[in-house]
């Protein structure tokens, strides 16, 4: 890397960093390949090709997201303990290939796989809207991260999945609508009983919600501790209802 002779050593590892990614978004995107099988793409920047779109799906509850045996109806655990949300919809179990995208995604920075699984996930809202079993809604948020973390990680990965959905749908998005206010450990590193505690007290609404169709998309959900924490606390602000949507779900 002759580019680099001369800096200091904490400069050199942020351009390395910056420039494998370069030459791997170059790789898939230039060329046209889908980022799951690299095989071409008739239109480069849809990113995944037609036949990774149609990834083998398991029969899951329209509301918890979770396995069940009818994909019209609530499951048992639903009917006994109704989630907070009115919808959970994903666009993926999260398992290879899609995982392997959103891990890279979300953990090495690479954003611009951003717009080919916010398409991913778009694909799935149509297909579920034309069934007639997707409930209206009139605001989308992103589940947000503390400022601290947002700063070290440089964007938020669900903020930029909403962003995109919102161009595409046509429905307002409102990026501030919650706010997390306290720092805390990562929820991945804890089991389901801290997740919950991990979350008490983490966000807070700042815009009116009132009498509004809200949908808060994520990256993944994997207990919905998160996601039920801002629903519950949309509600008692006053939304009318609360959907999820995201791009996998940990079955």
């Amino acid at each position: 890397m002759s580019f680099a002779r001369g800096l200091p050593p904490d400069v050199i590892h942020p351009l390395l960093f910056s420039w494998l990614m370069y030459k791997e978004v170059v790789m898939l995107t230039i060329p046209g390949m889908c980022w799951l099988c690299r095989m071409p793409l008739r239109v480069p920047d849809w990113g995944i090709c037609s036949r990774c779109q149609r990834l083998r799906q398991i029969p899951v509850c329209p509301q918890c997201g979770l396995p069940a045996a009818c994909e019209t109806q609530p499951c048992g655990r639903c009917l006994q303990k109704p989630p907070v949300w009115q919808r959970l919809l994903a666009a993926s179990e999260y398992a290879p290939p899609v995982s392997g995208l959103v891990h890279q995604f979300k953990f090495q920075g690479c954003t611009a796989l951003a717009p080919a699984l916010a398409r991913l996930l778009l694909l799935k809202i149509l297909a579920t809207k034309r069934s007639g079993a997707l409930p209206a809604a009139d605001l989308l948020i992103s589940v947000p991260l503390h400022r601290t973390r947002a700063w070290r990680r440089g964007f938020n990965q669900s903020a930029l999945i909403a962003r995109a959905l919102s161009r595409w749908l046509g429905i307002r998005y409102a990026p501030d609508a919650v706010a997390r206010i306290k720092a805390a450990p990562p929820q991945r590193q804890l089991n389901a009983r801290q997740r919950r505690s991990n979350l008490k007290n983490a966000f807070r609404v700042e815009l009116p919600v009132a009498g509004l169709h809200i949908v808060i998309v994520d990256d993944v959900v994997t207990t919905g501790s998160t996601v039920a924490r801002i629903a519950r606390l949309l509600k008692r602000n006053g939304a009318a209802t609360v959907q999820v949507w995201c791009l996998c779900r940990t079955l």
